[in-house]
């Protein structure tokens, strides 16, 4: 597999404690937001119309009276949780309304507003609710049984709980900044979540495999796994950036959600990787119960 020019870093000159110390700071932050997300909100990260049931409008102005969110508000009797507009097509906007909303009245209301009605999905609290149970028992049976994989793999609880605790920060951090930056946990996002725990598995067993199974010292086996892994996670980060943007400016919503949260993900991974799972590795080797 072609690799980029990686420069060999000189991890000598950084203690385990000052390597580890960054990205286990910024899971901390990380979990410190969702902690306060869920007491302010009762979800650890915002939830998605098919995770909270609703009805979402899709509605053209008009008249530019009418393009305004505002004036999208005010055209409904139900108050709407959500008005954004769509970038990529002028004078379009969402409406989000509540579960319990009537699909029908609010079509009536915006036609008599001066709106046209794109498009509405409507989806009930129940199977809202149960497709929530669904993610997050997908969600947690993949990450456990990404964990068993890698104790079998390795056998040994360093290496595996250090592939293990990259992985959690992988997810974890990448959920925080959905917060941050108002995504909200869809179908299209959970999916994007499990891809990152291939993603980041993928990246931590080959770093591991290197330095525990591989010829040469610790030192040059980072480099080999460096130079595959980085070119790994640098094509993939790229080419999901560049998926974000196009999205966008088209008005994909949906694979906009997608392409940030793998940025988010993959980008965590190189920290993650390369910082926190290397000192691990480090400690085991040289001051760990290896010796």
């Amino acid at each position: 597999m072609p690799s980029f020019d990686v420069p060999e870093v000189d991890f000598t000159r950084y203690s385990n404690r000052q390597l580890a110390g960054v990205p286990l700071a910024v899971l901390a932050l990380a979990l410190l937001v969702l902690a306060a997300w869920y007491v302010l909100n009762g979800t650890p990260v915002s939830l998605g119309l098919e995770f909270t049931g609703g009805t979402e409008l899709t509605i053209h102005a008009t008249s530019a009276q009418a393009a305004s969110q505002d004036a999208v508000r005010q055209a409904f009797s139900t108050p709407a949780s959500a008005v954004r507009s769509i970038p990529s097509r002028p004078d379009t906007y969402v409406a989000t309304f509540s579960s319990g909303a009537d699909a029908s009245a609010l079509q009536s209301q915006a036609r008599s507003a001066g709106y046209e009605v794109a498009s509405t999905t409507s989806t009930s609290a129940t199977f809202g609710a149960q497709s929530q149970r669904f993610a997050l028992l997908g969600l947690l049976g993949s990450f456990v049984g990404m964990a068993i994989i890698v104790f079998v793999l390795f056998r040994t609880a360093v290496p595996s709980g250090a592939v293990v605790l990259s992985a959690f920060g992988d997810i974890a951090i990448p959920v925080a900044l959905m917060n941050v930056f108002g995504i909200e946990l869809s179908l299209g996002t959970v999916a994007a979540l499990l891809m990152l725990i291939g993603y980041s598995v993928d990246s931590d067993i080959l770093l591991t495999n290197h330095v525990l199974r591989r010829s040469g010292s610790f030192y040059e086996s980072v480099d080999r796994a460096m130079k595959t892994g980085v070119t790994m996670t640098v094509t993939s980060l790229v080419a999901m950036a560049v998926m974000a943007v196009v999205a966008y400016a088209f008005g994909i919503e949906l694979l906009t959600s997608i392409g940030l949260v793998l940025v988010f993900g993959l980008a965590t991974d190189l920290m993650n990787t390369y910082m926190l799972n290397l000192s691990l590795l480090r400690w085991y080797k040289f001051e760990g119960v290896s010796r």
